[in-house]
This record gives C-alpha cells, sequence and structure tokens, in this order.
C-alpha cells in the first residue's frame, strides 16, 4: 500500500508494510488516520458496500481493511493514538459496525512487548494484538479463535 510513504507514525506505517503482507495480504484498505487525523484515507463508498455508514470520524478506529479472502473487517488501533481495544472501545466499535456485511475482527497494534506491558489490564478479550518489532507473531486474547471474527 503506497500510503505508508505518508504516514509519520511508527506503529501505523508498520502496520501497513508488515502486518498487512504477512495477515491480511490482498486487503484493502478502506480508512486510515494518522496523527491527529493530518493524513487521512477514507473509501466511504466501499465502506458503505460492506453495510456501514459513518457519521463521523472521531470514532474510527486508526486502520479499517477489507479481507475479501475471509470476509473480514479488521478494525485495528495503535496505541500510539488512543490506547489499546479496551472493553468500552469494543463495544463502542461494535456499535458503529454493527451493520457490517463483513466478520468484525478487532487488532490493537502496538510497538513493542514494554509497550504492552503499559496496558496489562485493559486489552478487551476476544481481541488480538500485534507487536510492530516482532512482526511475524500476533497474540490472541482469549476465545475459540485466531485472527477472525466472532459471530
Amino acid at each position: 500500500m503506497q500510503l505508508s510513504a505518508r504516514i509519520k507514525d511508527k506503529v501505523a506505517k508498520s502496520l501497513i508494510e508488515n502486518f498487512v503482507p504477512r495477515f491480511v495480504p490482498c486487503s484493502v484498505l478502506v480508512y486510515a488516520d494518522d496523527e491527529c487525523g493530518k493524513e487521512n484515507y477514507f473509501d466511504e463508498a466501499l465502506l458503505k458496500n460492506l453495510g456501514v455508514t459513518i457519521d463521523s470520524h472521531g470514532k474510527m478506529p486508526d486502520l479499517v481493511l477489507y479481507y475479501p479472502a475471509r470476509d473480514w473487517l479488521l478494525l485495528v488501533e495503535s496505541t500510539t493514538s488512543n490506547g489499546p481495544i479496551d472493553e468500552e472501545r469494543l463495544e463502542e466499535l461494535a456499535r458503529i459496525f454493527s451493520k457490517a456485511k463483513p466478520g468484525l475482527v478487532y487488532v490493537t497494534a502496538f510497538q513493542s512487548r514494554s509497550d504492552m506491558s503499559d496496558y496489562p489490564d485493559l486489552v478487551a478479550w476476544g481481541t488480538h494484538a500485534w507487536l510492530a518489532d516482532e512482526p511475524d507473531h500476533m497474540i490472541h486474547f482469549n476465545g475459540s479463535r485466531f485472527l477472525g471474527p466472532y459471530s
């Protein structure tokens, strides 16, 4: 994805350059927000085709990817912007994307394990964590699925 050249946030850039090719290759960028909205990308028409209409960009996750191979919509938060996907944020994202046709997958991106240790009790169950400095691995927080939506 060529967007990564414009993104200044280290974790967000690594998501596009490292996470996407490893875990959701050939995914389609739907939305990207970097550093207080300075560099945005939003394919509103695609999101609408996937069943979601958004009123405000303020509640969007940092990155939204559509993975057609599995019919997943990945909602990704970088801890460098707003922290991890905690229970409250998980509920908020579930409401915002409640009409989505694809399954929803929630991912929090951290720079490193030490950054993740700043939030030991906050990451919501049923979500996933990815570490930019260990890009080949993901951490799954409980549940029966690994990198997949829940019904």
